[in-house]
């Protein structure tokens, strides 16, 4: 009973009290709402990622272009390409050379480029990937119609093209797009395969997309001889680390390069790339947190003046149940059970909000094309009701301790 005395009032007065109730409840919701929605949306931008790493296999390991005198990681490399630094060295010798390494079991090579790809009089800007026939068989999607194009269509540089299922749809709706023609800039192309629907892979729109011969692409459209990505496949995925190494030396003897420095090229496992992607998620996730904890904390502050005008409010009722024999541990707790009640109520919302908002986003998402999960976080809900929690009874104390010890005889005369 000696409990349940002041949580009683600590209810009936902030029933009284309902918009300034009402208002802090609103500032630490909005601080627990933002933890939840960060922490689900970072564990879901996590698994989005990992899921387009499996489209490439388990047993992969990629060499790409890299901006020499950079790391691969490094925001110099990423700004360097996005900002159009051509690096032309890496070739298909450079992927003929990694093949005859005794633990690559086999591998595709390409390039990407962009161009109108039309017919009769419809037009879409698509992603042309220049790719080896190996392609069809190692990559993670099938083609539903047709067929891929050959070794002998490759070096022929042969005018033939896979087509994305949306693609397809565009061009020739119900209707087969096997053995028609599609132009691509100013050449035709014929038709000789669709693939299956895939969505967005790293935010490349695959259902639109065209493959081609690598060769055709490099000398028919875009009039190169380099290739942009060369991906390996392991026979013993236990030996990724050597392997590795091996294909960064080979690399090395390929370019003339003796300083690792001035590599031009980057050598990265799944396994390395899986480390990667968590590191980076991680800490953005943590980052945004650490943020969205500040609302808690403009929440707390909210508490504490709200505790202090009501101790202000309330100095007569204060000292009228101390004359009647109530004791400082009976003020103090009614004070602390009315922080307690604002961020549990604030707490309980901001969870149901958050994930309501992570769950529209996933939807959101999913109806964009991108393969993103759901991910309830139970760390994340124990974070935000215990950091509300914490916030409420830290800043509620001191305004429940000055109440406590005001002085019945003080307290009436203020009436």
């Amino acid at each position: 009973m000696q409990l349940l005395t002041p949580l009683k009032i600590a209810y009936t007065a902030l029933k009284v009290h309902k918009l300034r109730s009402g208002l802090t409840v609103l500032g630490l919701m909005i601080g627990v709402v933002s933890i939840i929605i960060v922490i689900n949306l970072g564990g879901g931008i996590q698994g989005f990622i990992l899921n387009q790493l499996e489209v490439f296999g388990s047993d992969y390991i990629e060499v790409e272009i890299k901006v020499p005198s950079t790391s691969k990681t490094s925001t110099e490399n990423a700004i360097g390409l996005a900002q159009g630094i051509s690096m032309t060295t890496l070739t298909l010798d450079d992927a003929k050379a990694l093949a005859k390494h005794p633990n690559i079991r086999d591998y595709y090579a390409g390039i990407l480029g962009q161009d109108i790809v039309s017919r009769q009089g419809k037009n879409k800007t698509s992603m042309l990937w220049g790719i080896t026939p190996s392609f069809f068989e190692l990559y993670n999607g099938d083609i539903e119609f047709g067929r891929g194009f050959d070794a002998s269509e490759n070096a022929s540089q042969a005018r033939v093209a896979v087509i994305g299922n949306k693609l397809a749809e565009r061009f020739f709706g119900d209707g087969g797009a096997i053995a028609n023609r599609i132009k691509i800039g100013n050449k035709t192309f014929k038709v000789i395969g669709v693939m299956e629907e895939q969505g967005n892979t790293f935010f490349l729109d695959m259902d639109n997309a065209v493959f081609m011969p690598v060769n055709t692409l490099q000398k028919q459209v875009l009039g190169v001889n380099h290739i942009q990505f060369i991906i390996t496949y392991m026979r013993d995925t236990s030996q990724v680390e050597a392997t590795a190494a091996d294909l960064t030396a080979i690399m090395r003897e390929q370019h003339n390069i003796t300083d690792p420095n001035k590599e031009d090229f980057a050598v990265t496992s799944q396994e390395e790339a899986l480390g990667i992607v968590g590191a980076i998620t991680g800490g953005i996730t943590l980052l945004l947190a650490a943020i969205a904890a500040i609302s808690l904390l403009v929440g707390g502050v909210g508490i504490m003046n709200i505790m202090y005008v009501s101790v202000a409010e309330r100095t007569y009722e204060i000292g009228l149940r101390k004359s009647i024999g109530a004791t400082k541990s009976n003020i103090l707790y009614q004070f602390l059970w009315e922080a307690v009640f604002l961020t549990i109520l604030g707490g309980l919302v901001g969870i149901i909000i958050g994930e309501l908002i992570s769950l529209a986003a996933m939807y959101g998402a999913n109806a964009a094309g991108l393969n993103w999960g759901y991910s309830f976080s139970i760390g994340g809900v124990i974070l935000g009701v215990g950091f509300a929690m914490a916030t409420g009874l830290i800043f509620g104390i001191y305004p429940a301790k000055k109440a406590a010890d005001l002085e019945p005889v003080d307290s009436l005369r203020q009436q």
